[in-house]
C-alpha cells in the first residue's frame, strides 16, 4: 500500500503518461477516463511509489531548477539521466554528487514541473 502519492496535471494528459513513461521509466497501473474520453485519473508507478495524472492546467508560473515537485529514487542515475535526455527531458541539473553520499541530477517534465531522481534511500 502507497501512503504518499504526488497529483500531477497536464495539458494532454495522455502524452504526458506516454512521456513519463518513455522518459522516466513510470509504468501505467490504472487510466480512468471522464465522460469526455480526457483522462480524469491515472496512476502511474515507478518502484514502490506511484504518481496521479489528471487533465488540467498544470503548474502556474515555470517553478525554479531547485523547486523540486517530488525526488524519486533510482538504482542507477546515469542510465536513468540518459534516458531521460534521450526521451527530450529538459536536465537542469547534470548528474552530481552529494555529501551526504548520494548521486543526483534534476529535469523538468513538458509541463514544466522540477523532478529530482538519485539514489539517496531514506
Amino acid at each position: 500500500m502507497r501512503t504518499i502519492c504526488p497529483v500531477f496535471r497536464y495539458a494532454d494528459a495522455r502524452a504526458a503518461i506516454d512521456w513519463l513513461c518513455a522518459a522516466f521509466g513510470f509504468r501505467v497501473h490504472a487510466v480512468h477516463e471522464g465522460p469526455d474520453g480526457t483522462v480524469a485519473h491515472a496512476e502511474l508507478v515507478f518502484g514502490t511509489g506511484m504518481i496521479m495524472v489528471g487533465a488540467g492546467a498544470g503548474p502556474g508560473a515555470r517553478p525554479a531548477d531547485d523547486d523540486y515537485a517530488v525526488y524519486v529514487c533510482v538504482d542507477d542515475v546515469d542510465a536513468h539521466h540518459e534516458r531521460a535526455r534521450a526521451a527530450g527531458a529538459e536536465v537542469a541539473r547534470e548528474p552530481f554528487d552529494t555529501d551526504y553520499g548520494s548521486r543526483d541530477y534534476v529535469a523538468r517534465d513538458l509541463a514544466g514541473n522540477v523532478w529530482s531522481f538519485g539514489t539517496y534511500r531514506a
